[in-house]
């Protein structure tokens, strides 16, 4: 069954602050194999003109995939999640996400698309620090494949 197009331009409330720590960051630019000594090392990063370690592009994915849950989870839209795979990632950023900062991220459904009985769901994921200044923004795009035929 299609999904209600009268979610598009639907926003769920921003998710409480995650706060970016050094060790997160480490740990997520070796389970990548990115090497980049501004992912690990303060003084490699402030050599670049950070004031701490920085976090590799995609690492924002782990908080803004959290936080489309809400989206995925919305018992009104009625997404069935057992058949959702990942569709699509892409970024844009205003600046870096450093150590120590305390993100949030607010969810909105950009679209919704029905296509061979499989249903696309594109959700952008803004990003904003403490200050409440934008940090990046996220697209995710989540499809929900047809049911198999009995």
């Amino acid at each position: 069954m299609a999904l209600d197009q009268s979610f598009v331009g639907r926003t769920y409330a921003p998710t409480e602050p995650y706060e970016v720590g050094r060790e997160k960051i480490r740990e997520f630019a070796e389970a990548v194999g990115d090497v980049n000594p501004v992912y690990t090392d303060p003084e490699a990063a402030k050599a670049f003109g950070h004031a701490d370690v920085i976090a590799p592009p995609t690492f924002v994915f782990a908080i803004t995939f959290k936080a489309a849950r809400d989206v995925v989870h919305d018992p009104q839209l009625g997404l069935d999640y057992d058949r959702v795979v990942h569709g699509d990632q892409k970024f844009a950023y205003t600046r870096p996400v450093r150590a120590g900062d305390r993100l949030t991220v607010t969810s909105t459904i950009e679209r919704i698309k029905s296509m061979a009985g499989n249903d696309f769901v594109d959700i952008r994921g803004e990003v904003h620090d403490e200050a409440g200044e934008h940090v990046v923004t996220a697209w995710t795009k989540l499809v929900a494949r047809a049911a198999e035929e009995a």
